[in-house]
């Protein structure tokens, strides 16, 4: 097929296609008032606050801690003495027994074990729910990331569908006159409708990507959300600043702490069980009355008949030994050993990840912002000249409107490509923070 005979087909499908394009116009709204920017939006900052404050698992985490808090309270507690109480009588005589008795075990050895168990535990939560904190803030600023990313998609957008909504009613308006052919009025009319379907379908984005921020910030779906910062804006400012600027090694980092904290729980609780092995003692002390008789008569001290009857009080004291003869708790012991290892051996883990995570993040840190660079000083300006020229040739009759359509798909594939690579500069700097030990 010959290049007359190609235009040809297209020529004819497209006069075939515009009348239907004529009668269904479509209202695009502008992205600004769909998703506000600026001017007291919800910055990043404050997003990852009330993200902390009013995420609901983060909550549950909190309430966990307070529940290790009250078990370090009973950890230290002393057992409670017991008080026996003993009546005994005889059915149809005199005999009767009263006896108190109290026993109060010593807890010789295992309170120590249990508060510095509850000590290690009450340790791991608190690091526990820094870490978690820290995950939330990375999450909350990928979804805050997500949002930004198809607001300036939809910007884009919104800058195509404006410029070639122009360009189509000035070729309206010459296709009128007889000044040019009804071919490029209708090409531009294409390139117009199919922008607005791709604006529509960027809302869709914009609204998913708002719900799974809501979300994470404990908010509703249907309430109202506005953000505060712009995806370049926030990339300037990451480019401001080192994002690893903390001097602290990875075992400062929440996680790596809590995983060395684990391994001191384990510790005590090989302690804990190696005392509770060992003996123990109770005492008991007791006082018991007993009135006793028979069914006699004897002689009083002045020789007088009086009943056989006596009362006697008893006094005792002592103390239970307990012999760990055959249970020294060898099986848990055994098993708390065992943790310990595995305790050992996470924490080694958790600090060669940490590590490797915060190298990496390092890497495509500065890699994202030299490409930024790269894209903002150079490429981006370049390609606007170059579609400025070829629209300027087009007015001059140089050049087809194929060509300018083909020029402006390529300048939105660049600034769709500057996109991508904000969104890698944002992405890399928030595993940077969160390799690091924070997210800002």
């Amino acid at each position: 097929m010959t290049r007359r005979a190609a235009i040809g087909v297209v020529i004819a499908t497209l006069l075939t296609t515009v009348p239907v394009f004529s009668q269904v116009q479509t209202a695009i709204p502008p992205p600004v008032s769909r998703v506000p920017t600026q001017g007291g939006g919800l910055s990043l900052d404050d997003a990852i606050a009330r993200a902390v404050e009013q995420e609901p698992s983060l909550r549950a985490a909190r309430i966990a801690l307070e529940a290790a808090r009250g078990q370090r309270v009973q950890a230290g507690l002393k057992p409670n003495p017991s008080v026996t109480f003993d009546h005994r009588g005889e059915p149809g005589g005199s005999d009767r027994q009263t006896a108190i008795g109290v026993e109060w075990p010593l807890d010789l050895f295992r309170r120590s074990g249990r508060v510095e168990v509850a000590d290690r535990e009450l340790a791991a939560s608190e690091l526990t729910l820094a870490d978690r904190r820290r995950l939330l803030a990375a999450d909350v600023r990928a979804r805050y990331g997500d949002v930004l990313v198809a607001m300036r998609e939809a910007v884009v957008l919104d800058d195509l569908i404006a410029t070639t909504r122009r360009q189509h009613e000035l070729m309206r308006a010459r296709v009128e006159q007889g000044a040019s052919p009804a071919i490029d009025r209708d090409l531009l009319e294409v390139e117009l409708r199919r922008s607005e379907s791709e604006r529509l379908l960027q809302n869709g984005r914009i609204d998913i990507t708002l719900i799974a921020l809501k979300r994470i910030l404990g908010m509703d779906p249907g309430s109202a959300l506005a953000l505060g910062e712009t995806l370049e804006s926030r990339v300037q400012r990451d480019a401001g600043t080192r994002g690893d600027d903390s001097s602290a090694g990875v075992e400062q980092r929440a996680d790596v702490l809590a995983a060395h904290a684990r391994v001191g729980l384990a510790e005590a609780r090989v302690g804990r069980a190696q005392a509770e092995g060992r003996f123990d003692i109770t005492l008991f002390a007791g006082y018991m009355r007993m009135e006793a008789g028979f069914p006699q008569r004897g002689l009083a001290a002045d020789g007088a008949l009086v009943p056989i009857h006596g009362g006697f009080n008893y006094l005792s004291a002592g103390a239970t030994v307990m012999l760990p003869l055959l249970d020294r708790k060898q099986g848990e012991v055994a098993a708390a050993k065992a943790e310990r290892r595995a305790a050992a051996a996470e924490y080694d883990a958790a600090r060669l990840s940490a590590a490797a995570e915060r190298a990496a993040a390092r890497t495509a840190d500065a890699s994202a912002h030299e490409a930024v660079t790269l894209f903002a000083q150079n490429v981006r300006s370049l390609a606007r000249q170059n579609l400025s020229v070829v629209t300027e040739s087009y007015e001059l009759g140089r050049v087809t409107v194929f060509e300018v359509l083909a020029e402006r798909r390529r300048f939105v594939d660049i600034e769709r490509g500057y996109t991508e690579a904000l969104r890698a500069a944002y992405d890399a700097r928030t595993a940077l923070e969160r390799a690091s030990g924070g997210v800002r």
